[in-house]
């Protein structure tokens, strides 16, 4: 893993987290405990914070970025940021799974127990609520979201990102 320190800013992480060896997070980022990064995944806090609760999966070559002063990126506990995901500049609550390839821009805020579907696009400044399901380009809501897709996915694919960590440590 590339940990690399810029204008003073160090990155900090939690215990039993695992960042795979080409994984780089770099500058005014934080991770809480159980992070995983994985392989080619990129976590540039350079331009701005990014902060990163506990049990959040950064999988393989997903990017986390901000917006130079004006939006820094938030994400809470328990949440999967899935292969070749984008997410730039915008907070994402507990209980959120961003699917593979998904996009969420500067200022978008995802609440709690929600999904983005893989592959969508969520543009600047949308609000998803707490409860839905999101999918599609521009993305629109095509659901809500039930107990099933909470424990079947969301707490699923966080919990076993932890299994599958300990794999590698």
């Amino acid at each position: 893993m590339i940990l690399k320190e810029l204008n003073g800013n160090k990155p900090i992480y939690g215990k039993n987290c695992f960042f795979a060896e080409n994984s780089v997070i770099v500058g005014e980022v934080s991770l809480g405990d159980d992070c995983s990064v994985w392989f080619n995944a990129v976590i540039r806090g350079d331009v701005h914070y990014i902060k990163i609760g506990d049990k959040v999966n950064v999988q393989d070559g997903a990017v986390i970025h901000a917006t130079y002063q004006k939006s820094p990126t938030t994400i809470g506990n328990n949440v999967s940021i899935g292969h070749n995901a984008l997410v730039h500049g915008c907070t994402v609550h507990d209980n959120v799974l961003i699917g593979m390839g998904a996009i969420v821009m500067d200022d978008c805020i995802v609440e709690s127990n929600s999904i983005i579907a893989a592959g969508a696009v969520v543009t600047k400044g949308t609000v998803i609520p707490s409860g839905s399901v999101y999918a599609g380009a521009p993305a629109k809501k095509i659901k809500d979201i039930d107990q099933e897709l909470i424990s079947g996915e969301i707490d699923r694919i966080a919990n076993n990102y932890i299994k599958y960590s300990g794999w590698y440590k």
